[in-house]
């Protein structure tokens, strides 16, 4: 490891002495490396598909939807918008301040790690890069070590196809995680797991870094069946392309589980089966649009949460798993015990627990009883309903009515609270994320309040009181010796 541990510092002293040369806080830098994520990965598609599939069985389709063309999307936004995100904001100041002026910059923050995450390699990767290069930073890359040929790929092309004095990419396990997190970072991005985000977060606070984690959770999605009867086609198919749809469910915002009024849950299974046939197929596993389980570690997994013989016995459809193929079945469950581990720690796979309740109000409570989570997904027309979720629960999004769209809505910041995350990103918000908003305020030599000094007296302090106040006519009545001991 002294090798690597060599290789790191030697990137970092190169990254920071070109930040320090304001090379990266020029637009046209900024724009420039833009322009060259988006070519990338044009003149890279095929490959970039490629070792999807190789590491995580997505097809060329799924992979995108969900990585490549929402990387171009990103990446086209920040060049058409860098230009106004930049632009000084002024501030309106109280007239209390007049004449000084005051405005905000946003800086960038320096050198700034991001530890990517294997379920969506590419755009969990290049995504946060996009808003740390469109804020005038240097960045360095870890690569996740559980999805290799997608780090190996980018690893090849980055150096090739952007700055590398001030971009780089580094490849490796927790044991190059673990020599990055000793050096002092200007900020620190991370997706992936609550577990290992307190360690990062630990990292950080003993050099005061700022963090971005966008984390995960538990994150629910309720049925109402009452309002949405009509609709309940168009639910089914969202429910099952937000669950098995998407990495085979390994997504920090996939469905985790669906909360359901009890006389509606056979109904809903009903509908769910053949809705799974349709997307997957008689043997999903041969389907070719079901994306694996990423290792023989996280299937083991799996496979010990549903051969817990309380869950395997609430198994209504599917279940089978194959350890060669990383194959887990599309699987739901009904009424798995809540003290089960499948109920208490985030699944990220391809099984679908289906928790009934008396009333579906009773969903507010349940969810509350539980960490924050991502996200929460609501399926009602109900105003009073969607009102208690989002006057009553706590999360990183509410979606009404959809799974999943918001992520990919970069005019909505995206992240987490509590558990599930610290920190937004996505469109303007990764710009923000990725810089120092810096205030500014001019003030004028042309006049003194002499209230601000001492030594102090009563009228000093009737005027401090009134300007706190920004009680302006009272003011003047005060200076011009019109009002007396005044107090309220």
């Amino acid at each position: 490891m002294e090798a690597m541990k060599e290789t790191v510092d030697q990137s970092l002293r190169e990254m920071r002495e070109t930040f320090a040369s304001g090379r990266t806080r020029s637009v046209k830098w900024r724009k420039a490396q833009l322009g060259a994520i988006i070519e990338m990965v044009k003149d890279n598609e095929e490959k970039m598909s490629d070792v999807l599939f190789q590491d995580l069985g997505k097809h060329s389709t799924e992979a995108f939807r969900d990585e490549l063309g929402f990387v171009m999307r990103s990446a086209t936004t920040a060049l058409n918008c860098l230009d106004k995100w930049v632009v000084p904001k002024k501030s309106n100041l109280p007239l209390l301040f007049y004449p000084a002026t005051g405005k905000v910059i946003s800086e960038p923050y320096g050198t700034v790690l991001v530890l990517s995450s294997w379920n969506f390699p590419i755009s969990l990767s290049l995504d946060p890069m996009i808003g740390a290069i469109a804020a005038g930073n240097t960045v360095l890359l870890k690569a996740s070590e559980l999805s290799p040929n997608a780090s190996a790929l980018l690893a090849k092309l980055i150096p090739s196809y952007l700055d590398t004095k001030a971009i780089k990419v580094i490849e490796g396990g927790p044991d190059v995680a673990t020599i990055l997190l000793q050096h002092q970072w200007d900020k620190i991005f991370f997706t992936g797991s609550p577990k290992i985000g307190k360690i990062i977060m630990a990292a950080a606070a003993e050099h005061l870094t700022p963090v971005t984690l966008e984390l995960g959770g538990k994150c629910p999605t309720i049925i109402d069946h009452h309002s949405v009867s009509k609709d309940m086609k168009s639910v089914v198919k969202r429910i099952s392309g937000g669950k098995w749809g998407s990495c085979s469910g390994q997504a920090c915002i996939s469905v985790d589980y669906v909360l359901v009024e009890q006389s509606f849950a056979s109904t809903l299974i009903d509908m769910l089966k053949p809705v799974i046939r349709s997307f997957f197929g008689e043997n999903p596993k041969e389907s070719g649009c079901l994306a694996r389980i990423v290792t023989k570690k996280h299937f083991q997994r799996l496979s010990r949460l549903l051969n817990d013989p309380r869950v395997k016995a609430s198994i209504v459809y599917g279940g089978s798993m194959d350890e060669e193929k990383l194959y887990v079945e599309p699987t739901i469950l009904l009424d798995p015990p809540l003290d089960s581990e499948i109920m208490n720690e985030e699944i990220f796979g391809p099984i679908l627990p289906i928790i009934t309740l008396r009333d579906i109000q009773e969903s507010i409570g349940f969810i509350k009883s539980k960490p924050k989570p991502l996200a929460i997904y609501a399926f009602t027309k109900d105003e009073n309903l969607k009102t208690r979720i989002l006057s009553e629960t706590s999360s990183g999004s509410v979606t009404f009515n959809d799974l999943m769209i918001q992520y990919m809505c970069d005019a909505l910041p995206f992240g987490g609270v509590g558990q599930s995350g610290i920190g937004r990103y996505h469109g303007k918000y990764s710009f923000e994320c990725f810089s120092h908003e810096k205030a500014i305020m001019e003030g004028s030599l042309a006049m003194d309040l002499e209230a601000r000094y001492p030594p102090w007296n009563n009228f000093k302090l009737n005027f401090i009181r009134l300007a706190f106040r920004e009680a302006y006519f009272k003011l003047v009545l005060l200076m011009l010796g019109l009002t007396k001991g005044m107090r309220k």
